[in-house]
């Protein structure tokens, strides 16, 4: 009982952290005045006329200012919280800075960290450096040639709805001696395909969730590693401490998960099996912290969960043998005419198919369980009309608090679950890539 007490005890401080962060990082998004520096209507970067760019209204020449709180938004809340930055925030304006390692055709490398834009207000930098600035902890880049070196004081931030090809998008300009100077934001090895577009730098730095993952790949090693020595200590005696609590789940995917589905050559694969269960499983329980070091969504983050699930379809691909492949692009005893047209074409869809479910399922899921926690804690400020109603606040709160605790604890679960599931499907492809023929 005392340690069923404690586990909710923790649970309870973790959703008042929770609602700590929300209250910080929720009034990031879409702001609604503008910090009264003008420009020319067209966008072009112009001399500062000293007029006043109507702050009432929250709207200048260079749209929405980041320098004014706008009312809170649940869903941009959310959304916010779950992606990646260049900066780690701690707490206030303190962060935790991490490296930049930035390229742009034409300009070069340009390797700094994220304290070289002196980062204070949600994440927003008051410099830039080398042409790039730091716009709600994600490095963006100038447009213009000539503040593309050196180091220039940026006033404010502020961001627009543009139409381009169709399609609105949002755009952000950065305030420098009074004009607005236009930014890219980052294109990464997708080259623009995941929707940001083709833009002038690639990001490569370390991110939040690229932190996260070497912490829990550091985490992992310590503790295997003090596990594989007190395995060695106490050789043929029964195992106790840390050893004690690893062995079972070693234990279980090799019993349960990697000689059912894989068969006499199980032990070939069964390091990355448990690799993919602890990482995938760490990563999991790290985010659902609610602080430092926590709360990256990682696994949440559909470009890690493409690649985990591209490495199984690599292993299961180029372990595969001749009855699979046979019984895969022509089947035997099947009419030709079926096997071109119908059998063969499913049967190749099928082997991209498999991986990209996988991915899905991790990434959705995680995801959707962030989602939902900060939603719940979200209600505190949505019945309290953002601190402007204690009493909302309150009825928010007595609401919030048990719905964050139960979804907490179910989010435990899918932690575990999800790590289970993927493991268990990439010991089936495989399996099912390695299988021998059956003679009857």
């Amino acid at each position: 009982m005392t340690a069923f007490r404690k586990f909710w005890i923790i649970l309870i401080i973790s959703a008042f952290g929770a609602a700590s962060a929300a209250a910080q990082t929720g009034h990031e998004n879409h702001p609604q005045e503008q910090a009264g520096e003008t420009a020319h209507p067209s966008g072009q970067a112009q001399e500062h006329s000293g007029a006043a760019a109507h702050p009432a209204e929250g709207h200048g020449p260079c749209g929405h200012s980041v320098s004014v709180e706008p009312e809170f938004n649940a869903g941009d809340n959310a959304v916010h919280h779950i992606a990646d930055a260049n900066a780690l925030h701690i707490i206030g304006d303190v962060y935790l800075h991490l490296p930049c390692i930035l390229y742009a055709p034409g300009h070069g490398w340009t390797l700094t960290t994220t304290a070289a834009f002196h980062a204070h207000h949600h994440g927003n930098g008051t410099k830039s450096k080398d042409g790039y600035v730091l716009v709600h902890g994600n490095v963006m880049r100038l447009k213009n040639p000539a503040l593309a070196h050196g180091e220039f004081e940026v006033s404010d931030y502020a961001h627009q709805e543009v139409e381009a090809n169709g399609k609105v998008k949002t755009v952000y300009n950065a305030v420098i001696n009074g004009n607005c100077e236009p930014l890219d934001a980052k294109t990464t090895f997708d080259g623009g395909l995941m929707g940001g577009g083709i833009t002038s730098f690639y990001d490569f730095s370390i991110t939040r969730n690229v932190f996260t993952m070497l912490l829990t790949a550091l985490i992992l090693f310590l503790l295997f590693r003090a596990a594989a020595n007190a395995a060695t200590r106490r050789e043929h005696q029964a195992p106790k401490g840390l050893q004690n609590f690893l062995e079972p789940f070693v234990t279980f995917i090799r019993d349960e998960v990697a000689k059912p589905n894989i068969g006499p050559k199980y032990e070939r694969y069964l390091p990355y099996l448990l690799s993919a269960f602890f990482f995938i499983l760490g990563l999991n329980l790290i985010g659902q912290i609610p602080f430092f070091p926590g709360s990256a969504n990682v696994t949440g983050n559909i470009s890690v969960t493409i690649v985990l699930a591209l490495l199984t379809f690599l292993i299961s691909t180029f372990s595969a043998n001749k009855h699979f492949w046979e019984h895969t692009l022509w089947m035997p005893g099947v009419p030709a005419p079926l096997k071109i047209l119908i059998l063969t074409p499913i049967e190749v869809l099928g082997l991209f198919l498999k991986p990209f479910t996988l991915l899905l399922r991790l990434f959705a899921n995680i995801t959707a369980g962030h989602i939902v926690i900060l939603s719940f804690v979200s209600l505190i400020f949505i019945f309290g009309d953002a601190g402007k109603s204690v009493g909302g606040s309150a009825a928010g709160a007595a609401a919030s608090i048990p719905l964050t605790l139960f979804m907490m604890t179910l989010e435990l679960l899918v932690a575990f679950l999800q790590a289970f599931i993927f493991t268990m499907l990439s010991a089936v492809y495989i399996g099912t890539a390695v299988e021998e023929p059956h003679h009857h």
